[in-house]
């Protein structure tokens, strides 16, 4: 029997949805050894006593072995990646250096070390434009930009482990993360923002400029994009409960992480007007390349396998949620790490 104490690595997770997934297990009393080079993520935004913070890159192979050498790692939870689609257009190299091949040392030590379990943090870009709407699982997957793609190539790398190392995974594909912790202590601060719900009520605060709508002549019925916000707690309770099932002995699988409603642009405006009582500054353009008319996803599947289904499905309360976080003690921001 090993002499090194249990834990659950988190890769990515001083970031937004790793953030408050750290905080939920370490909640319920798991050891947890977080893995981040604080590019993105934030120092601050781990506010667990039993969580412990390693500053490095998941592609240097002696910074991953080095935690695998301190404890006996029963699980990965990995989160950290590159995701910003346009960035991934015109820096493709990028995204499949830090989103595909960096993991490949992670696995590298899971199956040196004998660590098994592996929970994803993949994305409905996967899919491509909708060929039908609700997306499932079964709907084709063709991505339509190198992010997607990237998280694509890794969900293949992780079949071929599965089979070929007992590597078993779940694959978790969100669609529109929003909101954040009841408390407003962790939130959404991504430099720059690129999310619709913080960068429309930043607007609103003067954080940033005008709103530019993308696009009003979609065949949608009030002619704007239309997405499926999934409430980061319910992202966060999904790898809880995909621990649960691989502990319990699931295979290797996928299922989406959505709520089957779509909100469209439009709506989060008003939404965003009726919660700060104030206006939001809009100005109207043409549709931007790649972006589908609507993704909406069916999240039966997480029902089936998981026993996980989204208790926040009021875009409402996404927006006050956000807001809160904007103007609570944080003013939205961490402080420099």
């Amino acid at each position: 029997m090993s002499s090194k104490p249990s834990a659950i690595l988190v890769t990515g997770g001083a970031g937004y949805i790793g953030s408050h997934t750290v905080r939920l297990l370490a909640e319920a009393g798991e050891k947890i050894v977080v893995l981040d080079t604080l590019e993105l993520g934030h120092r601050d935004s781990l506010i667990s006593e039993s969580v412990e913070l390693v500053v490095g890159d998941l592609a240097d192979a002696a910074v991953v072995e080095g935690i695998f050498e301190r404890f006996e790692i029963n699980a990965v939870l990995h989160f950290a990646a590159y995701a910003l689609v346009g960035e991934s257009v015109s820096e493709p190299l990028k995204y499949y250096r830090n989103n595909t091949a960096a993991p490949i040392v992670l696995l590298e030590a899971m199956r040196k070390y004998g660590a098994r379990n592996f929970i994803f943090s993949s994305t409905c870009a996967t899919y491509g434009n909708p060929q039908f709407i609700p997306m499932d699982e079964t709907h084709p997957q063709n991505p339509i930009n190198p992010y997607g793609m990237s998280k694509l190539m890794l969900e293949r790398v992780l079949q071929d482990s599965s089979h070929a190392y007992g590597i078993r995974h779940v694959i978790l594909r969100y669609f529109n993360a929003s909101g954040c912790s009841p408390d407003h202590l962790i939130g959404e601060d991504h430099i720059p923002e690129s999310h619709l719900i913080p960068r429309t009520l930043m607007s609103v605060t003067g954080e940033a400029p005008q709103l530019t709508v993308f696009g009003t002549d979609y065949p949608t019925p009030d002619g704007t994009c239309i997405r499926d916000y999934i409430h980061v707690l319910d992202l966060a309770e999904a790898h809880r409960l995909a621990l649960v099932y691989l502990r319990g002995g699931g295979e290797s699988n996928s299922c989406n992480l959505s709520t089957g409603k779509g909100v469209s642009v439009k709506e989060i405006i008003t939404l965003a007007e009726e919660v700060t009582g104030q206006k939001v500054p809009v100005e109207y353009g043409p549709r931007r390349e790649g972006d589908p008319p609507e993704l909406v996803g069916n999240p039966a599947k997480a029902k089936e396998l998981l026993g996980w289904e989204a208790q926040y499905r009021d875009p409402r309360v996404m927006v006050k949620n956000a807001w809160a976080w904007l103007t609570g003690p944080r003013k939205g921001r961490y402080p420099a790490n």
